[in-house]
């Protein structure tokens, strides 16, 4: 990936789980990272699917997978998938004590019967 101007590698992520969720009491499948303002939102595979609507509120097109060991973006404008990029503000991904799904105590029993 380019210099982009969607892509803001000081900015550090909004905390270790969606932010809607979180505020909400829901849970999410994996979490995804806003690259121009590290919004944490949950991925489009969730039932909320924060991150796609924070793309869509904000404009911001570009996202990271905000999972423990994965580097890649995604960005929405384009439909565009890289497999790396820059390095953005720390921490890289939510804690790895996390459970995915997340977060703990939230995830109901029949889950993956609700993902899309």
């Amino acid at each position: 990936m380019s210099q982009d101007p969607a892509v803001d590698p000081g900015v550090p992520p909004s905390g270790p789980g969606c932010v809607e969720c979180d505020a909400a009491g829901g849970w999410w499948f994996h979490l995804r990272r806003c690259a121009a303002c590290g919004h944490i939102g949950c991925c489009d595979d969730s039932p909320a699917r924060h991150a796609g609507a924070h793309h869509r509120a904000t404009g911001h097109p570009v996202i990271r997978s905000y999972e423990p060991g994965e580097t890649w973006f995604w960005n929405y404008a384009t439909d565009e998938l890289y497999d790396t990029g820059p390095d953005l503000a720390p921490p890289a991904a939510h804690p790895a004590d996390q459970p995915v799904p997340g977060p703990a105590g939230r995830v109901p029993p029949d889950w993956a019967r609700t993902l899309r």
